[in-house]
């Protein structure tokens, strides 16, 4: 498991509205993530402008779109679990997931946080989903990253 590295100091979220979208296959890690990156948001002080739930990791990047195109929403989370099966389909998951949530970053100049869980098996979702004795946090990651990234560019940006 990685971590190793993390930055240690919490971003300024004052004044910031962060969208989450979270998926609801594996619904108990998935709820574990959004549940880390709610208290990785409120400890940053950023706000929670919308929080909705998608069917899968493939809803994810549409509805994340939808809401990084708000006028007020300063970054969005997405947040899921894709488990490995025995067949090819969670490569094509996993891949277009991940290059979908970068599209709709640059398409609209939203950061968007990618806090998709991708793991070989359901023990590593389990030791990245952030809940009780898990090794690693995730959810919380996926907050942090989000704010830190939108506060750098309202930073170039200046205020919105």
């Amino acid at each position: 498991m990685s971590g190793t590295g993390r930055p240690a100091a919490l971003p300024d979220g004052t004044g910031l509205r962060i969208a989450l979208v979270t998926a609801s296959w594996h619904a108990d890690l998935c709820e574990s993530l959004r549940e880390r990156a709610l208290a990785g948001l409120s400890a940053c002080g950023a706000a929670v402008a919308t929080d909705v739930r998608v069917p899968g990791a493939l809803e994810l990047p549409v509805v994340a779109q939808a809401l990084a195109q708000r006028a007020r929403t300063h970054a969005v989370i997405a947040l899921g679990v894709v488990v490995r099966g025995g067949t090819p389909h969670f490569d094509y998951v996993c891949a277009t997931t991940s290059d979908a949530l970068a599209a709709v970053a640059l398409r609209t100049g939203t950061p968007v946080a990618n806090g998709v869980l991708t793991c070989d098996t359901l023990d590593q979702a389990v030791q990245r989903a952030g809940g009780r004795g898990a090794a690693e946090d995730k959810g919380w990651d996926a907050a942090l990253a989000a704010v830190a990234t939108a506060r750098t560019l309202r930073g170039i940006r200046g205020a919105r």
